[in-house]
């Protein structure tokens, strides 16, 4: 996990685009000072929250691009609201704390959020990190729908392969197997591996 601790030219608008952001700070005096600085980049802040648990349904209410999220919040910590978003509504996370012990920054590296950023917070620091957290959070979702699409090939291709071995079983060469499942497919204007699974459900032929 990155800490954004040295100074950084400030940029304005990540990419270009204003962000819709909820804050979830419980102290009142913080979080207006972030709501300004967020403003000053040409972001928008849509909600705010005073616990974790106020903070997850912010998130859900509002769907912002980006939740700033203190690590120390009441009834409900950062780090398990985090993991609530990560299962039940995704979106980048950048943790706020007061102090990085090196206990807790093991613990933060393990959680899907996307950055932290040591309190007092300035828009030198503030700006990058909202940038980092959001184009890595739009790498990871690249990367997990890349491995969602292999899986899938894979399993069509076992499907198929399934198909062809119980069209051959039943005596057609590989090659007529292989041409029954395209016909079959082009016919009913589904894909192979749907063809296949027909087959494999009909038992052959």
């Amino acid at each position: 996990m990155v800490q954004y601790a040295r100074q950084q030219e400030v940029c304005a608008v990540p990419s270009g685009k204003p962000l819709r952001i909820v804050i979830a700070e419980d102290e009142g005096i913080i979080c207006l000072g972030l709501k300004a600085m967020l403003r000053s980049l040409g972001h928008r802040v849509v909600a705010t929250a005073g616990t974790g648990i106020e903070a997850v349904a912010c998130v859900k209410a509002h769907h912002p691009d980006l939740l700033l999220l203190d690590l120390n919040m009441p009834e409900m910590d950062g780090l398990t609201a985090a993991r609530i978003l990560a299962e039940e509504h995704p979106l980048p996370i950048l943790l706020l704390t007061g102090y990085a012990p090196k206990e807790r920054v093991e613990e933060t590296a393990l959680a899907p959020v996307m950055g932290w950023l040591v309190k007092p917070v300035d828009e030198t620091r503030l700006a990058p990190a909202l940038e980092v957290a959001v184009a890595r959070f739009a790498e990871r979702a690249a990367a997990a729908e890349r491995a969602a699409r292999l899986k899938q090939q894979l399993a069509d291709h076992n499907l198929i392969r399934q198909a062809k071995r119980l069209l051959m079983a039943q005596g057609l060469s590989e090659d007529e197997a292989y041409h029954k499942i395209q016909a079959g497919a082009r016919r009913r204007q589904i894909t192979l591996a749907e063809q296949a699974l027909r087959i494999i459900k009909r038992g052959g032929i």
